[in-house]
């Protein structure tokens, strides 16, 4: 028989001494409602920050040092990093790393240097009080964020856990269910969760009037709608008719085969250069709530098509960049992918693309000229990388019957950086 190892497990675990900074997540029942852990970090705390809600917890006796969060936030969090040395406390709603100032805090403040305490989150006593699987819903926040989000997570039963920026958000949430096909959806309000005044109210999207909502609440919706077909997959190649577009759209089979090439991954960043209508860059950043596009587009016409675009798919997000290429492309944030869709011959686009990709980094070509075509074979044979041609024939009458009418063929380059 082996010998048992016996030799203890190395772990860089922070002694609790060396902290300075604690992050206590507290709900609706105050003070009374922390952990033992809790209340000694904040009992020992020389400096306490929080929210006027937060504040008004403790005792009217406690007469420390105390700050209130600031707009813009950043100026806050620079006074806490200055506090360095001394106990600093941080109450927070809730979890902190779950929406909150915990995972804020910690892109400034390395976890070494802090103990961070969460409470239960508005979801989880949601989820408690509805009976739904945590991990069955949607989640998302539209605190301090685009409404426009919602429409990234409609489809017929999907159930959706929003935090809410305040009492007119339910109102904002019925209008784009509404607005979206999904007015039989279910909406149910949940105020001060956790708290002696935790309170439940349900309507109907397309009937919803309730304007006596407390400002702190978590919005539940069923989604149910009565038409058929409705909502949008999260797989590239949606329908060409969810766009607004002149006639500059990458054609729905093309897109499909395109985003593929492209592979976004999570927080990854896509250039999409001559963005058209943007249907490149708004399906890269709904393939992952983290996925990151830049669309640089010169045409004002087509610049509105792309915010419309992206706020009615749910990627309000985009960053749109009004410009001609190249030249508007220098300062603008190294991509882990390119797409180029027009512009392909344009002097001096390609060799400034391909610098700034970083390695590792993939880039996409569609040309469609004959001219575009013999520019991107020339850069093949310099670079490398895998030259496809895509034709696509779609059925449309003739007369009574049905012919096969073609698309113009796609030359595709696909390339990445070593």
């Amino acid at each position: 028989m082996l010998p048992l190892n016996t030799s203890p497990i190395s772990a860089n675990i922070t002694p609790q001494s060396e902290k300075w900074l604690s992050v206590i997540g507290i709900g609706e029942d105050g003070i009374t409602g922390l952990s033992t852990l809790a209340k000694t970090l904040l009992n020992n705390a020389e400096i306490i920050i929080g929210g006027s809600r937060h504040l008004a917890m403790l005792p009217p006796t406690d007469t420390r040092e105390k700050l209130l969060w600031n707009s813009p936030i950043e100026t806050t969090i620079e006074e806490i990093i200055k506090k360095r040395g001394k106990s600093v406390c941080v109450l927070a709603s809730g979890d902190p790393m779950f929406y909150g100032i915990g995972a804020t805090l910690t892109r400034r403040i390395p976890i070494s240097e802090m103990s961070i305490i969460p409470h239960f989150s508005a979801f989880s006593l949601a989820c408690s009080r509805l009976g739904w699987c945590f991990a069955e819903v949607e989640m998302l926040s539209l605190c301090g964020r685009d409404p426009n989000l919602l429409n990234a997570v409609l489809y017929p039963g999907a159930k959706l856990l929003i935090l809410s920026a305040g009492k007119s958000t339910p109102q904002l949430v019925a209008e784009i269910l509404n607005k979206a096909g999904f007015k039989q959806s279910q909406i149910i309000v949940l105020e001060r969760l956790g708290g002696e005044l935790e309170q439940i109210i349900e309507g109907v999207a397309a009937d919803w009037n309730f304007p006596e909502i407390a400002d702190l609440n978590t919005i539940a919706v069923e989604c149910i709608s009565e038409e058929k077909n409705i909502g949008y997959s999260r797989l590239a190649g949606l329908p060409d008719n969810a766009y607004h577009h002149d006639g500059q759209l990458t054609k729905r089979e093309i897109r499909a085969v395109t985003l593929a090439a492209l592979s976004p991954l999570p927080g990854q960043l896509l250039w999409d250069v001559g963005a058209g209508c943007g249907s490149i860059s708004i399906e890269w950043m709904r393939s992952h709530s983290r996925c990151l596009a830049i669309a640089i587009e010169q045409n004002a016409t087509r610049l509105q098509y792309i915010a419309d675009n992206a706020a009615a798919l749910g990627v309000p997000n985009l960053k749109i960049i009004a410009g001609k290429a190249p030249a508007i492309l220098t300062d603008l944030p190294q991509p882990d992918a390119i797409f180029i869709g027009g512009g392909v011959t344009t002097e001096q686009l390609f060799e400034i693309c391909w610098n700034s990709l970083k390695i590792g980094g993939r880039l996409v070509a569609n040309a469609v000229t004959i001219e575009s075509e013999q520019k991107i074979f020339e850069w093949q044979q310099q670079l490398g990388g895998t030259l496809s041609r895509i034709a696509i024939q779609r059925a449309e009458p003739i007369g009574k019957f049905l012919g096969w009418k073609a698309m113009a063929p796609v030359t595709q380059w696909v390339v990445i950086k070593n």
